[in-house]
């Protein structure tokens, strides 16, 4: 399995202010459902108007968030997250998220979001 197929772990979840809080094994549960992908500097994660709906942590790295009519929103550091709007909604893409450096994100898929992160939220 390569780097870019591997699942996150738990130990790199738990460094995530929002995910700290769950139970250890819900923790691994979800660590198994979230995939890893390296990102290039430069590259987009996602774009705004998008039609993803994936929830993404940062486990290493710095990315840029950007929306078109406002331009630079923040900066995203591992154990920040991002896609939570378009996960939790079923929206388009709210923003642009390109990385500035070399980075490591972990995503899960909608159906992993509500069940283990969305309740988190207290949705």
């Amino acid at each position: 399995m390569s780097p870019r197929q591997s699942p996150a772990t738990a130990h790199e979840l738990q460094r995530v202010a929002l995910l700290a809080s769950l139970p250890g094994e819900t923790l691994a549960k979800l660590a198994a459902q979230m995939r890893r992908e390296e990102i290039a500097p430069g590259e987009a994660i996602v774009v705004e108007g998008g039609e993803d709906d994936r929830f993404y942590v940062v486990l290493t790295g710095i990315l840029a968030v950007t929306q078109e009519t406002r331009g630079a929103r923040r900066v995203l550091r591992p154990g920040d997250y991002f896609g939570e709007v378009a996960a939790a909604m079923s929206v388009p893409r709210t923003a642009t998220v390109r990385a500035l450096s070399a980075a490591t994100v972990a995503s899960c898929d909608r159906a992993t979001f509500d069940d283990f992160v969305k309740p988190v939220f207290g949705a």
